[in-house]
């Protein structure tokens, strides 16, 4: 019996930490997905509204900004 409560002491994070993390994890992946792209067909043409689209300018960092809020919530959640 002493041993399975030493086990349990040891476990930093609980399943909903785990959850918690994946959850950030796929938040910062998405928003980085999200911001790459942007090469042109002819490297000579600089295309401004594709480079400072609302995607990349706006929404990616906002999600990736998200992703990092999410990750430090589940490391100080409660196990």
């Amino acid at each position: 019996m002493k041993e399975k409560n030493t086990k349990r002491s040891l476990d930093l994070f609980g399943k909903s930490n785990y959850t918690w993390m994946i959850i950030g994890a796929v938040l910062i992946i998405a928003g980085m997905l999200l911001m790459a792209g942007g090469k042109s067909a002819d490297p000579n043409v600089f295309n401004e509204n594709e480079v400072y689209s609302f995607r990349r300018i706006t929404l990616a960092p906002l999600l990736i900004i998200a992703g990092f809020i999410v990750e430090i919530y589940a490391l100080f959640k409660k196990a």
